[in-house]
């Protein structure tokens, strides 16, 4: 029999130290070049000022302070806006005579720099700088639409998504998740609906995105939703709850499960008569009760079948009755979805709802 030895041992522990030592040094040094250099920058500007006023303005300073608000850290930032300070009142007192428009334009330089540093100190909470904090949002923003993205579906099948933002950003209150498990044999759908909407509901949306797409890989169909029940109530939010369908599709056979948590119900479409039906499961929202019970509807997809899982904004409005709603998209998508299933899930979003709430729709055709 073969020995397998471990190399790895204090020298290679202490090695990994030393790069991670290595590496936080020349970050602490790259930020400290760049934050003398903008100084060396208003420096110059100020240099400038003295020489020839009419070329470099007093309000030539905002350049220096806009980028060091961009890519300075928090503890960087207080002081250098101090040194541009500094700076307006060393150009003031070069110029040769202080007009009151030379003075306007050092009260409103200092006025932006005062902006700057307020805005710096809501930023420190974060503990980064500008646009770092706006390069970490976007890739939230990436993380949480590639968690809702569909996987590669074996030949025969088809599931398209699309997603709508009360205020017509990326980051919404309802999402879904998708996977495909058991070698490629078993497609795992849940869509959410999180309490709020918009930007508001979005970092909640985020959160448990990404916790359910984890119990949704791990866990067997019938425990999917309590799991995430549990999940909610530990939070202990205000507006801890959501509503959510699951679907459970055998990509061999076409039999499948939906379960739903206080969320509008699921419909299969029955390419034989053409006719929609509701699937009657239903189920507590998440995250206001212990033991939670969610009941469970089966069904089988055919040749040409359809089943869509929506939010409620799909189908509710002012002063509409939900039923209401589910009948005039149930007839939008008779007419959409007759005769092509391509662009279906964005057809149905874009021609249906309320654009005052946060909508998603996802259909799954079996050709």
């Amino acid at each position: 029999m073969d020995a397998v030895f471990d190399h790895s041992g204090p020298g290679v522990v202490a090695s990994g130290l030393d790069r991670a030592r290595l590496a936080w040094s020349r970050g602490r040094v790259r930020q400290f070049r760049t934050a003398v250099l903008l100084c060396l920058l208003a420096a110059s500007v100020v240099m400038g000022v003295a020489i020839d006023p009419s070329v470099f303005p007093v309000t030539a300073l905002m350049v220096p302070l806009l980028l060091g608000s961009l890519v300075l850290n928090p503890r960087q930032l207080p002081w250098f806006v101090g040194w541009i300070v500094v700076m307006v009142g060393v150009a003031l007192w070069l110029q040769d005579e202080r007009t009151g428009r030379i003075m306007a334009v050092a009260v409103i330089e200092v006025l932006m720099a005062a902006i700057v540093l307020v805005t710096a100190r809501r930023r420190s909470s974060l503990g980064v700088a500008g646009n770092t904090g706006e390069s970490m949002f976007v890739d939230l923003r990436d993380r949480l639409l590639n968690q809702g993205g569909i996987p590669a579906l074996p030949g025969g099948w088809r599931v398209e998504s699309a997603l709508r933002s009360a205020s017509g950003t990326p980051f919404a209150g309802d999402f879904l998740v998708a996977t495909v498990l058991d070698d490629d044999t078993r497609l795992e759908v849940v869509v959410v609906d999180v309490s709020g909407k918009g930007d508001a509901a979005g970092t909640r949306a985020l959160l448990l995105s990404g916790a359910f797409g984890g119990m949704l890989g791990s866990l067997a169909p019938q425990d999917f939703l309590g799991a995430a029940n549990d999940y909610l109530l530990r939070q202990g939010w205000e507006e801890g709850f959501a509503t959510a369908v699951h679907l459970s599709l055998d990509l061999r056979s076409g039999r499948f499960s939906v379960r739903s948590a206080g969320h509008p119900p699921a419909v299969q479409r029955h390419s034989g008569s053409g006719r929609w039906g509701v699937l009657p499961s239903a189920g507590p929202v998440l995250g206001l009760i212990d033991d939670a019970h969610f009941e469970v509807a089966h069904g089988v997809l055919g040749h040409g079948d359809a089943v869509l899982l929506y939010t409620d904004g799909m189908v509710e409005r002012p002063r509409r009755d939900i039923e209401m709603g589910l009948d005039r998209m149930l007839g939008q998508a008779e007419t959409l979805l007759h005769g092509s299933f391509v662009g279906s899930a964005e057809r149905l979003v874009t021609s249906l709802g309320s654009p005052d709430d946060d909508r998603a729709m996802v259909v799954v055709h079996r050709r």
